[in-house]
C-alpha cells in the first residue's frame, strides 16, 4: 500500500531529516514510527501525503508516485490526525467532522449523516457532542472528534502524529484500546508517529525503531523486543524490555495447565474423595456446558457436615483472562487478585489455568521462536522450577 524507495529529505542548511529510507507498509497494517525527537520520523509520515517533499527517492501510495498526484486531491484521499485533533475552533463538531465530505462535493446532508455515523463510532452520542465547540470538549474526546474527522472521507491510508501525546495517561490508556479496538473493524493502512516505545509495542502490527534519520530496525513488536538489531534499539527499547514484551505476548492454549475439574451438580462426598485421592487442594467449578462458573478448596468440600452439591461451595472466580490476552494482562490480573493462578476462558468455555512458572515459559517460548524462526507452540522449554 505504501513503500518508501531509497527517500532522502535535505534542507538547505545541510540537516538530513531523513537519509535513503527504504521500507513497506502492506495494506490494512498498523505501522508505528518510533524514536526520539529530531529523528525523522514525522518527515517521514508528511512525505506521504506531501507535506514534506523528498529530496531523493520515491514514495509510492498503491504503486503509484505520489509525487506525480495533486496535491490537494492526494490529502483528501489521506486521513491526517495530530495532537488535539487539529479541529475548526470555529465550527461544531458535526461540521468539523464533516469537513471531508463537503470538501469530497457529497451534499450537505449526506456529510452530516455521515459525521453523525462515524461520532457513533468513536464513542461519542452525536445528538450530545455534535451541537457542542471543540473547546466544550475534553482533551481525549477532541481526539476522537479528530479520528472521527480523519475517517469521514472513508480513506484507505490513516497517517497519526503523537495523537494521544497531549492527554493524561489515564485516557491516553483508553483512547488506545478503543483505537485498537476500531483497527480491529475497519483495517486502515495506519501510519502511527510516536516517541513512546510502549505506545507503539501496544499498537504496532510492525514497529519501525528510528536512529537520526535512518531505521536501524523494521519488525513485529515482539521481535523487536525480543532481539534488538542494533546497540541503538536495544538502548532506545530498554533494559526492561522483556517485561515490554509482556504487552505483545499473548496467553495459548499451550501455555495452560489442565487442573482437577468438578461440575456443580457433583456429590460432595464423591468430589472431596476425588481430590483427596489426586493430592488436590482445589478444584476449579465448571456448569454442565463446561463452562467456568468458580473454584471449591478441597477442605470446603470435606470438611464435617459439607453435603449436598459442589455448586453449593463453590467460590466466585475473580481472577481469569480470555485466551489471546497478553500476558501483561495475565500477570496483572495475577497480582490484582494476590492469585497463585489464574482461569483462561475461550468465551464462556473453560481452558485451563495459567500459573507464574506457565507464564514465565510462555515468555521464554516466544523469544525463542522468534530467534529460531519456528511457530512458538514448537519450541519446548524446560521448566526451571
Amino acid at each position: 500500500m505504501i513503500r518508501f524507495e531509497n527517500v532522502s529529505k535535505r534542507y538547505p542548511d545541510g540537516t538530513t531529516a531523513v537519509d535513503a529510507l527504504s521500507f513497506e507498509v502492506r495494506a490494512g497494517e498498523l505501522v508505528t514510527l518510533v524514536g526520539p525527537s529530531g529523528c525523522g520520523k514525522t518527515t517521514t509520515m508528511r512525505m506521504v501525503n506531501r507535506l514534506v517533499e523528498p529530496t531523493s527517492g520515491s514514495v509510492l501510495l498503491d504503486g503509484r508516485d505520489v509525487a506525480e498526484a495533486d496535491a490537494v486531491a492526494l490529502r483528501r484521499r489521506i486521513g491526517y490526525v495530530v495532537q488535539q485533533g487539529g479541529l475548526f475552533p470555529h465550527r461544531s463538531v458535526l461540521d468539523n467532522t464533516a469537513a471531508v465530505p463537503l470538501l469530497l462535493g457529497r451534499p450537505r446532508a449526506a456529510a452530516r449523516a455521515r459525521a453523525a455515523e462515524l461520532l457513533e463510532l468513536v464513542g461519542l452520542d452525536p445528538a450530545v457532542f455534535g451541537p457542542r465547540y471543540p473547546d466544550q470538549l475534553s482533551g481525549g474526546q477532541r481526539q476522537r472528534v479528530g479520528v472521527a474527522r480523519a475517517l469521514a472521507g472513508d480513506p484507505p491510508v490513516l497517517l497519526m502524529d503523537e495523537p494521544f501525546g497531549a492527554v493524561d495517561p489515564v485516557v491516553r490508556d483508553r483512547l488506545q484500546r478503543e483505537f485498537l479496538d476500531l483497527q480491529g473493524r475497519l483495517r486502515k493502512t495506519v501510519l502511527f508517529v510516536t516517541h513512546d516505545i510502549e505506545e507503539a509495542v501496544r499498537l504496532g502490527d510492525r514497529i519501525a525503531v528510528y536512529g537520526e534519520g535512518r531505521i536501524e530496525q523494521y519488525d513485529t513488536p515482539a521481535a523487536v523486543l525480543g532481539a534488538p538489531a542494533t546497540p541503538w534499539v536495544a538502548q532506545f527499547v530498554g533494559a526492561d524490555r522483556g517485561l515490554k514484551r509482556l504487552a505483545v505476548t499473548p496467553v495459548l492454549p499451550g501455555d495452560l495447565e489442565e487442573p482437577p475439574t468438578l461440575r456443580l451438580d457433583d456429590p460432595v462426598g464423591a468430589a472431596a474423595a476425588d481430590l483427596a485421592a489426586r493430592g488436590a487442594r482445589w478444584a476449579v467449578v465448571l456448569d454442565r456446558a463446561g463452562g467456568l462458573h468458580g473454584w471449591v478448596p478441597a477442605e470446603a468440600l470435606s470438611a464435617p457436615g459439607a453435603q449436598g452439591t459442589v455448586g453449593g461451595h463453590a467460590r466466585r472466580m475473580a481472577a481469569w483472562v480470555p485466551v489471546g490476552a497478553p500476558l501483561k494482562e495475565a500477570f496483572g490480573t495475577m497480582l490484582r487478585h494476590d492469585a497463585g493462578w489464574i482461569a483462561v476462558t475461550d468465551g464462556d468455555r473453560f481452558l485451563g489455568v495459567l500459573t507464574p512458572t506457565r507464564l514465565h515459559m510462555a515468555l521464554r517460548r516466544s523469544v525463542e521462536a522468534d530467534s529460531s524462526g519456528v511457530p512458538r507452540e514448537d519450541v519446548r522449554i524446560e521448566s526451571v522450577g
